[in-house]
């Protein structure tokens, strides 16, 4: 064995060098991650790279080559991750403290931007993320805490996203969604003074609705007064006769119907105008 050792010492560790060039040129790109090989800092190629709507097993990740020595490798993911927000306060409109938590959720579309301007992506994790906070910061404090309450909540999402998409592009990054965790009032007194003033503008607002409701009730009343008189005029020139009769009708009911509550007693003479209808005008 030893003297094997010594003659072909030479062709083994020759034999050894070349396994260890062999497999420093080969990597091997997983299907969730997208390699960017660089020589001298300048890209020459990339691996698995991002490609919307195509399927996994059709995107060419597997077994690549490399200059050994030369080229490095940087390896990104593919997969849609998440980045959050530091909490922080913010001013609202109505001058309340809000205190908001959000998160992002990006993926990088252009590896060779994203390798070229951040070199990788924990930084651009955290730019994103101070991007984030920024951006929140000035949306939310455009807006009052009630907005957040409605649907208008989804459009401040809608803008946040815009605006933080427009940034990740420069990092060769894509950002898909944005929500906001919470967006809460402190606890004690500030929350407790916020639920009273919104009481109070729902008890001010009930009230503008009730008076209206009144305004307009009247109005109509008075339409409808004003229709009914209008209708008495013509039916009394078309026939005043009939007229004349109609409304002893009405009188005769209004005076001489039963009423359990009242036992008063009317005497009148025959002779008596009101009572002409009954006499057949006489």
């Amino acid at each position: 064995m030893e003297s094997f050792w010594q003659t072909h010492r030479t062709s083994l560790f020759a034999l050894a060098a070349a396994l260890v060039v062999l497999f420093s040129t080969l990597i091997v790109v997983p299907e969730r991650q997208q390699a960017v090989i660089t020589r001298g800092g300048e890209p020459v190629s990339v691996v698995n790279r991002f490609k919307p709507n195509v399927p996994f097993g059709e995107t060419g990740a597997g077994i690549w080559w490399r200059v050994p020595f030369l080229d490095k490798v940087s390896y990104i993911d593919k997969r849609v991750m998440d980045v959050d927000m530091e909490p922080q306060t913010v001013l609202s409109t109505d001058q309340l403290r809000l205190n908001v938590d959000a998160y992002a959720r990006y993926r990088i579309i252009d590896p060779v931007k994203m390798v070229q301007t951040a070199r990788n992506q924990e930084t651009v994790e955290t730019q994103l993320s101070a991007i984030l906070s920024s951006v929140v910061r000035q949306e939310l404090g455009r807006r009052s805490f009630a907005s957040l309450l409605t649907a208008e909540r989804g459009t401040t999402m809608a803008n946040i996203r815009t605006k933080l998409d427009a940034q990740a592009r420069k990092y060769g990054a894509q950002v898909i969604d944005v929500r906001i965790k919470r967006a809460d009032l402190p606890d004690g007194t500030p929350l407790e003074s916020a639920f009273r003033r919104m009481q109070s503008a729902r008890q001010q607002e009930a009230a503008t609705l009730r008076a209206q409701g009144q305004k307009n009730g009247q109005i109509i009343r008075a339409e409808a007064e004003a229709q009914a008189a209008k209708i008495y005029a013509e039916a009394y020139g078309k026939d005043p006769q009939f007229y004349d009769f109609y409304r002893a009708m009405q009188s005769y009911d209004t005076t001489f119907a039963p009423d359990s509550k009242s036992s008063s007693t009317i005497i009148l003479s025959p002779d008596n105008e009101y009572l002409k209808q009954f006499r057949g005008n006489r």
